[in-house]
């Protein structure tokens, strides 16, 4: 069975998009992670985008979502990327656990704070969510 995991900050921008694309690489098969936004931007920041190509990963497709989109979807595991975020979650129908794993916000600086926010995720993200799920 594939565990879904939310990936929730506030734009939806930058930091939950290269977390979805990290999460659904690294644990293809074991974990569907979509991210949302609780006022998200009109795109994907470029920097964003630019660090993922630069893993060799893919962004086709990548766009701010509303977390509206995932209410009534079955979620296991939300994870807040941002402390915006975390204060402004919204309450899901259903119970589902929640992590608070915050990331700094790069939006606005080259693309070496990117690219080292981007590591970060993969550093820390992917292990949290391991353990959270028992993966």
């Amino acid at each position: 069975m594939t565990a879904t995991v939310l990936i929730l900050c506030t734009g939806n921008s930058c930091r939950s998009q290269m977390a979805e694309v990290l999460l659904n690489h690294d644990l293809a098969g074991l974990v569907r992670a979509v991210s949302a936004g609780t006022k998200p931007q009109p795109k994907v920041a470029d920097g964003a985008i630019a660090a993922l190509k630069d893993a060799g990963l893919m962004t086709d497709g990548l766009y701010p979502k509303d977390v509206d989109v995932f209410m009534n979807e079955d979620i296991d595991l939300v994870v807040t990327v941002c402390d915006n975020a975390k204060e402004t979650c919204p309450i899901f129908p259903r119970p589902v656990k929640s992590i608070h794993l915050p990331f700094h916000d790069p939006h606005g600086e080259p693309l070496e704070n990117f690219l080292a926010v981007r590591d970060d995720i993969r550093a820390r993200l992917i292990p949290a969510v391991r353990a959270h799920l028992a993966l």
